[in-house]
């Protein structure tokens, strides 16, 4: 008996079922990216305060890392091979996991008299930082990923292509 399973150029997996798992996993990475920030915020709340300057500080790490995520993406698909980019980002994710469960850093103490926004990042970064930021590279990472296996494009991605005017 033969297998009549026609696999794509994604190691495995049948070709009608890429784009479904892409999709779904950059779905999913985004949705966690857009829960962790409100989570941890509220986990830290309680210690250095809800002010509209802790607010907005937290704002401010989170769109930063969120860059530097996407930075990190962006030269890794442009200068590393892909199975490169694989294992660095298998690497990140699993220094990634060292941070988890999402806590306040045991032995962090707010302390008075220093600047407030340097605290508030530095605990950000500490408690969050190396998970936001392999999650903020998770879907441009997968999309290039995807992009580069040859498959066809979704419709998402052909709808998002075209200048809204052509829509």
């Amino acid at each position: 008996m033969t297998d009549t399973t026609q696999t794509g150029p994604v190691a495995g997996l049948p070709s009608t079922l890429a784009p479904v798992v892409f999709t779904a996993t950059i779905f999913l990475s985004a949705s966690l990216l857009f829960f962790v920030q409100p989570l941890f915020a509220k986990i830290v709340l309680p210690e250095i305060g809800g002010a509209a300057s802790v607010w907005t500080t937290a704002m401010l790490f989170f769109q930063t890392v969120l860059i530097a995520g996407y930075l990190y993406a962006h030269l890794s698909t442009r200068y590393l091979p892909v199975r490169a980019q694989v294992a660095l980002h298998m690497a990140v994710w699993a220094l990634g996991l060292v941070f988890l469960p999402l806590a306040i850093p045991d032995g962090w103490s707010w302390t008075p008299g220093q600047p407030a926004a340097w605290q508030t990042l530095a605990l950000f970064a500490a408690g969050v930082g190396v998970p936001f930021a392999a999650l903020s590279a998770n879907a441009p990472l997968i999309q290039a990923w995807y992009a580069r296996a040859g498959l066809p494009p979704t419709i998402p991605i052909s709808f998002t292509a075209r200048p809204t005017w052509a829509r």
